[in-house]
Parts: structure tokens; C-alpha cells; sequence
């Protein structure tokens, strides 16, 4: 057989993805397009032969939420192998901002490009020879649930000693919840995304996440807004969760300097703290109910310092331009948005100091369709003017952003995408006409009906956004650029700026 090459291996993965027609299908029909997927995901799984009870060797810590899952992941990894220096960890998490094989790390690394073209290629092959054994199921599974199959598969064939198991979407259907036993379970943050699938209430949504809390497993969640606590306490009664636990805080979290940006992040932490305590207590033989942390031990805290987290509220000096800084947060729901301009509209990030002249400042945009445009840029509007009151800014909301560029997620201007961005679920007409790029373009001015026309952009890819705002911009000016919407865009935007180096 001819060798095959990581190229090769994407190029097959992509042929997974749903495409732009087939989600519109299910949309007009109003079906799902996976209904109850786990009969399917235990059947691939066997496939591949494994077994859900092997999972539970992978001693896993399985975590959902609406926002803030993908940060408390990065916490409790890096604090699991600060804790435990000779552990092999696993951690999967999605989506990806560069490289598919961002998604499935071990120590921290992601797996090589030759690691992950052997493991895909075994998973393919003994899908492709042992084909279903159930009616009407699926030769092959869809993009996530492979990605999903091949992450078991590694950690199990690399004997991992920990696993930090990333939902991707809501929790008791998601394609991660065939772990029979995890060995703590904890839920972040609950807002409103993905309502089509989980549900228009905090409630709903709730009792979508809670379907990862498992029998004689602690449950744990941070605080939440009262409709969704009660629903997950519900749901840890229901399932005969071990015990339910409400986490607020971790000490010596005012001291401490975290490894993530923003304010939201100490609850996250904080969350990632009780979770790994929780699991090496356990792990040790120990009671699986420890008793609280009365200081932090030095690992905990020194995994806490030097989390990393490309693409969440991260600062990068651009390596090539000494005076552009970019600021790129991938938040694509209000609430996380709230806190990604809670982040940059903070003295010292993108409001100058004391006796600093301020930057020239653009904003580079896009959101997915689906999402409510008029949602979002209305809570960067709003959340940006409260903040420039109470910090004492003389700047007013419709004059911070000097020049507003609106782009879509393609990567480059030719209309292609970098091999492991690709994306089949964006329709062609779509893409061509920019509809959701000019949809958000007038949603900006009726908002902010003085903001210049001329200082808003349209343009169809994220190369030329960059151009864009190079040909804009006066080299010898600072420039602060924040990047949102979207984490695909970020990825994108870290790929085409060449930032990869310094960023991830």
C-alpha cells in the first residue's frame, strides 16, 4: 500500500463533514440530523473494537457547559500534569484554531502530524473492513464523532493515565457521553447557544448537560442562574450522581495570576481546581469526597499560572508588524462576547493608559449563520460603552472602533481554505453574495447610525481582511485589532498573519 500522508488524512476526514445543502434539508424538514446518535457511537466503537467499558481505563474527567468548558479543559490538564509530572494526559477538546490535531493532545502537544495520519488511518481502516452490523446505521460517522472515535482510540493505544473529555455539543447526546464511569463530572457556565438542537431555556439546556452526570460519579457545576442549578440538581438525583457539588471559588484565587485572560476565567479555574482535587483524591485511593482545599497546592497553582489556551482573550505582539497587537477571543454567544469586551475594553489592553495616546482600533468580525448578528454586535456595543463609563473614558461607543472590517471564514482570497479549516457547511450562494457579511454591516450602522460608512468593510475572505486593514493602517501607528465572532476566524486570522509561531 502506498504511504499515506497527513494531507491524505484530512482530505478524508473532510469528506465527513455535513454539507451546507444537507443542513438546510434538515432545517426545512425541522428534523435532527442525528437523532439519538449513541446506539450509532457504541456501534462504531466496536467497529474499531473497543468497548465502552475499556473507556473507563482512560480515567476520564468529563466536562460540559455552554461557555467556558475548552478553558476549564486547559486548567485541569495543565493542573493534572503539574500534579503528576510522570502521567501520560490526554486531552480532547474541539473545535480546532490551526490543525486538526490540535484536538487531541498528550502532554500538553499535540499529536504530530506523522501520530495523527497513523491513528486516523487506523480507525479508517476497520471502519471501511467491519462494516455495520445494524440496519440503516452508517458505514462511516460524521466529522466530530470520527474525531471522537480516533481520540479513544489513541489514548487507549498510548495507555494514557488521565483523560480530559471535552464535550462538543450540550452533553447527554453528545458523542463523548459513552464513557460508562468517569471519575469526576463537571459543568461550566450555562447560556443560550445551539438552541435549535438543545433547547430555548436555561432549563432545556440544562437538562441536556446534566446528561453527562453519571451513577456513584460526583457532579459538579459552577454557579449557575437559578432555573439552570435546579434542573442540574434534578438531574444528579435522577442519574444517582455520587454527590452534586456547587463551585464558587478556590483559595488564594485573588493572589493569583492566571494563565488565561479575563475575569470570567477565575470561575473556570475554580471549577478545574475542585475537579482535579476531587479526581487525585480518587485516583489515589483516597475518598472521592476530599475535603476542601484550605490553601492551593504548588502544583495547583503553578498548572494555573502556566495554562495556555490559544485563541481565548490572548494578547499577541504581531511578530512581523512591531506595531500591531492583536487581541483574538473566538466567543461566538452573547454571553461569552460580554466577556471578551470585558477583557479588551480595560485599560492596558485596548483602552490606553495614563498618558498613553490610544491606538488606531479595528475590529475584525464575523459570526457563523444561525447566530442572531443583532444579538451579538448589540452586546459589543452596549457592554463596550458601560465599560468605557465606568472606567472614565472620554472615548464615546460610536468613535472606539476606528474601522470595522466584516469577513467570512474562508481563509484565503483565492475562495480556498486551509486543508484543516474547511468548511462544507457554509453555502456557496451564501459565500458568494456575503449575505451574513452585509447583514452585519447594516445591523452596525442602524446601531451606530454616525459611525462612518466608509470605515465599514465587507470583504469575502480573512486574507482580505488582513489587506484590508494593511492597507488602512499607517505603519508607524499602533494598531489594536480584535478579533471575534468566531473561532474559526481566529485560527483562520493566526494562519494567514503568520502568527502561528508566537500564538500557538
Amino acid at each position: 500500500m502506498a504511504t499515506r500522508s497527513y494531507q491524505d488524512a484530512i482530505d478524508h476526514l473532510n469528506t465527513l463533514q455535513t454539507s451546507a445543502a444537507d443542513l438546510e434539508a434538515a432545517k426545512v424538514a425541522r428534523t435532527r440530523m442525528n437523532p439519538n446518535p449513541i446506539p450509532k457511537m457504541i456501534e462504531f466503537l466496536e467497529r474499531i473494537d473497543h468497548t465502552c467499558e475499556d473507556l473507563n481505563k482512560l480515567n476520564v474527567i468529563h466536562i460540559t457547559g455552554t461557555k467556558g468548558k475548552g478553558s476549564t479543559s486547559a486548567f485541569t490538564d495543565s493542573i493534572i500534569r503539574h500534579a503528576k509530572p510522570n502521567w501520560k494526559v490526554g486531552l480532547y477538546t474541539s473545535p480546532h484554531l490551526v490543525a486538526v490535531r490540535e484536538r487531541i493532545r498528550i502532554g500538553g502537544e499535540p499529536l504530530s502530524e506523522e501520530d495523527f495520519t497513523k491513528y486516523f488511518f487506523d480507525v479508517w481502516d476497520k471502519l471501511q473492513k467491519n462494516g455495520p452490523r445494524t440496519p440503516d446505521f452508517p458505514a462511516m460517522p460524521n466529522y466530530f464523532r470520527y474525531l471522537t472515535l480516533m481520540a479513544f482510540h489513541v489514548f487507549l493505544s498510548e495507555k494514557v493515565d488521565a483523560t480530559i473529555l471535552e464535550v462538543g455539543v450540550g452533553g447527554v447526546s453528545d458523542s463523548t457521553n459513552i464513557v460508562p464511569k468517569p471519575i469526576v463530572t463537571g459543568i461550566t457556565a450555562l447560556g443560550l447557544d445551539h438552541t435549535s438542537t438543545l433547547g430555548k431555556t436555561i432549563e432545556a439546556i440544562a437538562e441536556k448537560k446534566g446528561g453527562i452526570y453519571k451513577n456513584g460519579v460526583p457532579a459538579l457545576s459552577v454557579n449557575q442562574p437559578e432555573e439552570g442549578l435546579s434542573v442540574l440538581k434534578e438531574k444528579a438525583e435522577e442519574l444517582q450522581a455520587l454527590y452534586f457539588m456547587e463551585v464558587s471559588s478556590f483559595p488564594g484565587s485573588e493572589s493569583i495570576k492566571l494563565g488565561l485572560a479575563g475575569e470570567h476565567q477565575v470561575q473556570n479555574a475554580a471549577l478545574a481546581v475542585q475537579m482535579a482535587h476531587i479526581f487525585l483524591s480518587s485516583m489515589d485511593g483516597s475518598d472521592p469526597r476530599p475535603e476542601p482545599l484550605s490553601q492551593l497546592p504548588e502544583p495547583f497553582a503553578t498548572g494555573l499560572v502556566n495554562t495556555k489556551w490559544p485563541g481565548r482573550c490572548q494578547t499577541v505582539y504581531d511578530p512581523n508588524h512591531q506595531n500591531t497587537t492583536w487581541y483574538l477571543d473566538g466567543a461566538h454567544t452573547a454571553e461569552s462576547l460580554s466577556c471578551c469586551v470585558q477583557w479588551f475594553v480595560h485599560p492596558g489592553v485596548g483602552l490606553p493608559v495614563a498618558h498613553e495616546s490610544p491606538p488606531t482600533r479595528f475590529l475584525i468580525f464575523n459570526c457563523t449563520k444561525g447566530r442572531s448578528g443583532l444579538n451579538l454586535i448589540s452586546e459589543i456595543l452596549d457592554k463596550t460603552k458601560e465599560l468605557l463609563l465606568q472606567h472614565g473614558s472620554e472615548v464615546k461607543v460610536e468613535n472606539f472602533f476606528d474601522i470595522v472590517i466584516f469577513c467570512s471564514n474562508v481563509t484565503y482570497a483565492d475562495g480556498h481554505f486551509k486543508g484543516d479549516l474547511t468548511s462544507r457547511s457554509i453555502s456557496t450562494a451564501d459565500l458568494e453574495e456575503l449575505k451574513k457579511q452585509h447583514e452585519l454591516a447594516d445591523i452596525w450602522t442602524e446601531l451606530l447610525p454616525t459611525f462612518p460608512r466608509e470605515a465599514i468593510h465587507v470583504v469575502a475572505s480573512i486574507e482580505h481582511a488582513i489587506q484590508t486593514l494593511q492597507r488602512l493602517s499607517n505603519p508607524s501607528d499602533k494598531m489594536s485589532v480584535l478579533v471575534t465572532g468566531s473561532l474559526h476566524l481566529v485560527g483562520g486570522l493566526i494562519e494567514v498573519a503568520g502568527l502561528s509561531s508566537v500564538a500557538l
